[in-house]
């Protein structure tokens, strides 16, 4: 009896020594109260954004933000990047729980007969599996590697953040520009309509003419409105992308100057990451960490051939005797197979993912190569607008207005030419809206900041936001 005792001591600490459940409920509507109550007035988040600039900022909130800022903000109040995080976590609470040994099991046997001679039977057999082949280092590197992988997955994910960042960004900022160039149609249709309508009072223009001008300046006055939604759309779009309610970007402007120049491909460091390889694409190099997770799942299902060791050591009272017995036992014994289905299964697995990283890899070279090509011809286009059509409408519009302070011309024809530089600034403005376009498309290819000004710190770097005051 004083045995079966000492195992109920022994098991007893382990049975208290367990962890309890500890609630967190999800609260929808604190957390919805949480969200719309965002701001930049936050210390934690201005550390954030001076740490990413890596300067100490004199105004907070800034006068006006740009990409860099946006983004940085972004990383701060990301729901994704705290996915990926979490993701993380759990990845590496998994290399915790691969390195556990294998408990021991206890059993305790009681009993007794009904000879009135006999004693009380009892026993305690303990079972000590020992691990073989290596199979536990092999588990620990599997979650290693998973590990790995999620460690990239969240760079991945601050990438993609960065990119639909920079896509609301570009968006909104032509858009304010879209905008702004049909404001300017719009007042100078309107001095057109106004020339006209004086015309028309003394007789020296037909009602007619005077129509089709009021037709052009009313399908302004509805493109203007319509530019106006899409500047509310877009600044939506963009708080929406960087994690903050529209009202925290209502009255800050963005800083669109760096969009006016876009860089000519000397300028870019497209050269030196070709050189480079790609695996500088944090898909690649997820995919690279899915090939060793799959390649240390293959040696762990090989190591499960080999059956584990169990040692019992047993001690029983029977009968008024002590018996001590030690067992061993083999577990599995591979009488029927040697694991050969699991070996087959992890085989193909690793090929699947060879397979993948290869045809990915592919896809990368070829995107690089589209995208390169892709924004060589906006920029050419691009140039063109800005150099030679604008430059020679704002020569002919200088020649207007000289010629009205001669009194040479009138104020209808240096109405016609500012309508026609308006119409070269659309069209500068969409070959911008194209540039823009495929400088995004590159560095999504590239999966990297090409311009030195919009270089990007790396969001596994920055402290995530803790809970409570920091949001």
């Amino acid at each position: 009896m004083r045995s079966v005792l000492l195992g109920v001591l022994l098991a007893s600490p382990l049975i208290t020594g367990c962890a309890t459940y500890q609630s967190r409920p999800l609260q929808a509507p604190a957390l919805e109260t949480a969200y719309r109550a965002r701001s930049f007035d936050n210390a934690t988040l201005r550390s954030v954004v001076e740490t990413g600039v890596g300067t100490l900022l004199p105004i907070w909130p800034p006068r006006a933000l740009d990409l860099r800022t946006l983004t940085l903000i972004g990383y701060f109040y990301s729901a994704d990047l705290d996915v990926a995080r979490a993701q993380l976590g759990v990845a590496e609470a998994g290399v915790r729980a691969a390195g556990a040994r294998v408990n021991p099991d206890l059993a305790v046997n009681v009993g007794y007969n009904r000879n009135p001679e006999s004693h009380v039977e009892y026993g305690l057999v303990p079972a000590f599996t020992f691990e073989t082949a290596g199979k536990r280092g092999y588990r620990i590197l599997r979650a290693e590697h998973q590990a790995e992988a999620a460690r990239i997955g969240l760079s991945a994910a601050g990438w993609t953040l960065r990119s639909r960042i920079r896509a609301a960004f570009v968006n909104h900022v032509l858009a304010t520009q879209r905008l702004d160039v049909l404001r300017i149609e719009q007042g100078v249709r309107g001095e057109i309509v106004e020339i006209f309508d004086r015309r028309l009072a003394v007789g020296e223009a037909a009602r007619p003419e005077l129509d089709v001008y009021r037709v052009d300046l009313i399908t302004t006055d509805a493109a203007v409105r319509a530019a106006t939604g899409e500047v509310a759309q877009t600044r939506a779009v963009l708080a929406n992308a960087v994690g903050v309610p529209l009202a925290a970007l209502q009255d800050l402007p963005v800083e669109a100057r760096v969009l006016e120049s876009p860089p000519v491909e000397e300028d870019l460091p497209i050269r030196a990451l070709q050189r480079a390889g790609v695996l500088h694409r944090a898909d690649l190099q997820r995919s690279l960490a899915d090939y060793a997770v799959v390649d240390a799942a293959l040696r762990l299902e090989l190591a499960r051939q080999y059956p584990d060791v169990v040692l019992s050591p047993g001690y029983t009272f029977e009968e008024g005797f002590a018996r001590y017995v030690l067992g061993a036992a083999l577990q599995p014994v591979a009488l029927f197979h040697r694991n050969q289905g699991p070996i087959a299964v992890a085989e193909a697995q690793r090929l699947e993912a060879a397979a993948r990283f290869e045809a990915l890899q592919g896809q990368a070279i070829g995107d690089m190569e589209r995208a390169l090509v892709q924004y060589g011809a906006a920029r050419d286009e691009w140039r063109d607008a800005n150099d030679r059509l604008i430059g020679v409408q704002h020569d002919r519009e200088d020649a207007a207005r000289r010629a009205l302070a001669a009194g040479e011309g009138d104020r209808l024809s240096l109405a016609s030419v500012r309508l026609q530089t308006v119409t070269a600034a659309r069209a500068r403005l969409d070959a911008l809206t194209r540039v823009q376009s495929a400088l995004g498309a590159l560095e999504d290819a590239m999966q990297q900041p090409l311009e030195a000004a919009l270089n990007m710190p790396d969001p596994t770097r920055l402290s995530p936001r803790k809970e409570g005051g920091s949001r």
